[in-house]
């Protein structure tokens, strides 16, 4: 049996932790109370799961004494701890007492001064993990939906195999092998007599072997694919039978460029999709843009601007004479909050979403699960630049998702690893 004492940020990260720790006691820290009352207004997902968490101990403190704890059906003793002076006086004095962090520490302080169960401090900050150590209480951070693996993240996969078989790919015929690959891995293949005679293929789940992609030489909407990554990603991008594809890849890459292209492609030229709808969170997602002058489209252009720019770029290299405000206009791309998206239903549409690496887990599920039939959903980001305090490469929503649909044929994933928007910008994302 342990004590567990849970920090503001894990319950707004994830407002069912509560359910994870089966038999233990959760000690909820009243300051933590009062934290999570600050955001309950907040029109974000934090916000939400803030008014979730207030509403889930509303119902239990119905069922007995908070103070003294009440059980929930897996075994959980859940309890709110008060933080007084005397629990205060407890925090060195070398920190400042009155301060929520350092109240909330008080409390797993006391549970190991006067309680024999183990003491375990669950918070996802690094700096109150560091001085909870300092103060001789064990911490963790809350590892829920973490993933343990960087596979989607090697880059393309090489490997040889006889000449006739590359040829037969070649002529666009499937060739299946004893090694297993994931659905919809891409790869480049080549000739064991001859690595220069090499083929660009992925793995069709249906037939259980190796196809052909399909090559875009004139690239589309003016964009041409440079390497073999962009490729694989333009094949996914088009392959109407994968409806969710995630792309990873430093500043630089294209990730957003090839993807509004391909899409573009299969929303006007194939009318595939009724629209291109785009959008990319508003760090901290879902920050109230009520601050902002102007009416919603207005208030989201600062953070839009990265899209508006790839759309001109994308215009200029065709010989379209409209404007990427005329393609508003006629309701064929679109800009979306991701703070407006709960409840929605989103079918027919090419959605991508930029920056996705600054949502967490929870954030993303409830993205894709808007998708109405008929929606592609593309992701794109960067593992490796997150400004969410509270997720990290192995947490973050884009690698999640990458993880958990890397089994599933209606997925692909794709990194992008050279930087194509110029020698200096690479240069930068690579040394700085």
């Amino acid at each position: 049996m342990t004590n567990y004492v849970l920090d503001t940020n894990v319950l707004l990260y994830d407002p069912n932790a509560v359910y994870g720790f089966n038999g233990d006691t959760l000690n909820i820290p009243i300051t933590v109370i009062e934290e999570i009352d600050y955001f309950k207004k907040n029109m974000d997902q934090t916000g939400y799961n803030a008014r979730y968490i207030a509403r889930f101990l509303d119902e239990l403190r119905k069922e007995g004494d908070l103070r003294e704890g009440v059980k929930l059906e897996n075994g959980t003793t859940v309890r709110v701890n008060v933080c007084n002076d005397h629990l205060a006086s407890k925090i060195s004095s070398d920190l400042i007492k009155d301060k929520a962090d350092n109240l909330i520490l008080s409390v797993a302080l006391w549970l190991q001064e006067h309680e024999k169960k183990e003491v375990i401090f669950v918070t996802k900050d690094a700096n109150l993990r560091i001085k909870s150590d300092v103060l001789g209480i064990k911490s963790i951070d809350y590892e829920k939906d973490r993933v343990e693996t960087d596979r989607f993240f090697e880059g393309t996969k090489v490997i040889a195999i006889k000449d006739e078989l590359v040829d037969k790919l070649y002529n666009n015929e499937v060739v299946k092998l004893e090694k297993e690959f994931l659905p919809n891995e891409y790869l480049r293949v080549e000739s064991e007599l001859n690595p220069k005679k090499s083929v660009l293929v992925r793995f069709d789940k249906i037939s259980n072997g190796l196809v052909k992609i399909k090559e875009y030489k004139d690239g589309l909407w003016g964009i041409i694919a440079r390497n073999s990554e962009q490729r694989f990603l333009y094949d996914a991008l088009t392959n109407d039978s994968i409806k969710l594809v995630c792309i990873a890849g430093i500043a630089g890459t294209g990730k957003t460029l090839l993807a509004i292209a391909a899409g573009l492609a299969k929303t006007i030229d194939e009318k595939k999709y009724r629209k291109l709808l785009v959008s990319r969170p508003i760090f901290p997602m879902g920050k109230d843009l009520g601050f902002l002058p102007g009416e919603i489209k207005d208030k989201l252009a600062p953070w839009m601007q990265p899209v508006y720019d790839n759309l001109s770029f994308i215009l200029e290299n065709t010989n379209e004479q409209s404007t990427y405000k005329e393609l508003f206009e006629q309701n064929l791309v679109e800009i979306e909050a991701l703070t407006y998206i709960r409840g929605r239903s989103i079918p027919n549409q090419y959605f991508i979403v930029d920056e996705a690496q600054n949502l967490t887990p929870h954030e993303i599920k409830t993205i894709l699960t808007r998708a109405g039939e008929g929606t592609k959903i593309v992701l794109t980001g960067d593992p490796n630049q997150i400004d969410n305090p509270y997720i990290d490469y192995y947490t973050n929503g884009l690698t999640y998702v990458m993880d958990r649909f890397k089994d599933d044929e209606i997925a692909a994933a794709v990194t992008l690893l050279k930087g194509e928007r110029s020698i200096l910008a690479t240069k930068a994302a690579q040394k700085l």
